[in-house]
């Protein structure tokens, strides 16, 4: 799979924003984080299918409040925060054999596509890119998911940031 450096700065960028590749356990670039819940962040090391797939419950994010009355659950792995809900339709639609890193980012360049944000990447139109992705990362602004995140400026400057890195390094 061809990714070029707008996509790939882009991936880099929802990495940061979920803080998945700056965790302080990976050994991945994030690919092998799952959420960070009350009793702290974890990894996992087999990528033979999402971390929450054989079983595993979910993780409490956050204790019972009045938002989340029950509390808040999530089962989000790997670089992009995947939830198992989504991973298998992905792995039949993808004809995906494993959850590794390559199979990670496949996913996540589909959600983008599906979102009609590749082309909104690659024309420049950063801010609606972030838009049409903000329902599938909770850190991304304009979703509905309460969980805080980063503002567009700060996503527009790290994604300079990043896409100036990937161009010098392709260069």
């Amino acid at each position: 799979m061809s990714i070029d450096a707008k996509e790939k700065a882009f991936l880099d960028l929802i990495s940061w924003s979920e803080v998945t590749g700056a965790s302080r356990l990976t050994r991945n670039r994030g690919y092998d984080v799952i959420v960070t819940g009350v009793d702290g962040p974890s990894v996992f090391s087999d990528y033979t299918t999402h971390p929450f797939a054989n079983g595993r419950g979910a993780i409490l994010v956050r204790p019972p409040c009045a938002q989340f009355p029950k509390g808040l659950f999530s089962d989000a792995s790997g670089r992009y925060q995947l939830m198992l809900r989504w991973w298998r339709p992905y792995k039949t639609l993808l004809s995906l054999t494993d959850f590794s890193p390559a199979s990670q980012d496949a996913i996540a360049l589909q959600q983008i596509k599906e979102r009609r944000a590749i082309a909104l990447i690659e024309s420049g139109n950063f801010g609606l890119a972030i838009q049409a992705c903000s329902n599938i990362w909770a850190s991304f602004p304009g979703n509905a998911y309460g969980q805080g995140g980063r503002s567009m400026a700060e996503l527009q400057d790290q994604y300079q940031t990043l896409l100036q890195a990937e161009l010098k390094s392709a260069a």
